[in-house]
């Protein structure tokens, strides 16, 4: 039997959401080169600055930004993400958040089951606004397997962070899955069979912010999960961010 204050088992609140933007934006600036060697390949080679430039951009407006609503704030990081991240992603994340924050309506705390609902909602706006699927290379190939695991993983009883760390290890097979695809979606369709051998930027990226989704509850007696991830090795791109 779990303890009562089992902190896995306490509600997420607004200060975890703004927990998880510092994480998302300092794992965004870590691979920000990365990122952008992954994009050269398939796109114009600017997705980890453009990403960087627009979490920056929501951490700036986060103190304006609602307090206690906890759909309007996801609402409010999709419009800051639509108007400062550059190229196709600023408007494919940006619905995601906007359409995630809609399904929590004014929501101020939430359980395991209203982020998994978050997140389905989340996957189903981008899927809608890219008019994609998984499969066509795309954010999509890692985000709609984490949604998926961290539902199947609530299902099971999992506890908020064991969830998290499911979704976040399916958001890495999604991502390591599109290397051998040929795009179907966005700029790398115009490659056609030569986008094959290339990991997607998108689906990187939102590995990396699956990942800082998992908390540090170091204080509470928890230590971080971790998602082991293979380092890059001097003059060597793996395609795959650190841990």
């Amino acid at each position: 039997m779990r303890r009562a204050a089992d902190p896995e088992r306490r509600p997420l609140e607004r200060a975890d959401v703004a927990q998880f933007l510092e994480r998302a934006t300092r794992a965004l600036e870590r691979h920000r080169e990365l990122l952008d060697r992954l994009d050269a390949a398939l796109g114009d080679g600017d997705h980890g600055e453009n990403m960087a430039t627009g979490f920056r951009a929501v951490i700036d407006a986060l103190p304006a930004m609602p307090e206690r609503d906890l759909g309007a704030l996801l609402r409010s990081i999709g419009q800051v993400l639509v108007a400062s991240v550059g190229g196709a992603s600023g408007p494919l994340y940006g619905t995601a958040f906007i359409e995630a924050g809609f399904a929590l309506g004014a929501a101020e705390r939430l359980d395991t089951n209203r982020v998994a609902d978050a997140l389905e909602a989340g996957v189903r706006g981008l899927a809608r606004r890219g008019r994609c699927a998984v499969g066509d290379k795309t954010i999509l190939d890692a985000l709609e397997p984490a949604a998926r695991a961290f539902r199947a993983a609530v299902n099971d009883g999992a506890a908020e962070d064991g969830a998290l760390v499911r979704a976040a290890w399916a958001a890495r097979a999604g991502m390591r899955s599109t290397t051998p695809l040929v795009a179907r979606r966005g700029l790398a369709l115009r490659l056609g069979e030569r986008s094959r051998g290339h990991q997607d930027p998108g689906a990187t990226s939102c590995f990396l912010l699956v990942r800082a989704m998992i908390p540090s509850r170091r204080a509470a007696g928890a230590a971080e999960p971790a998602i082991p991830a293979r380092n890059e090795a001097p003059g060597h791109d793996t395609g795959e961010p650190a841990s």
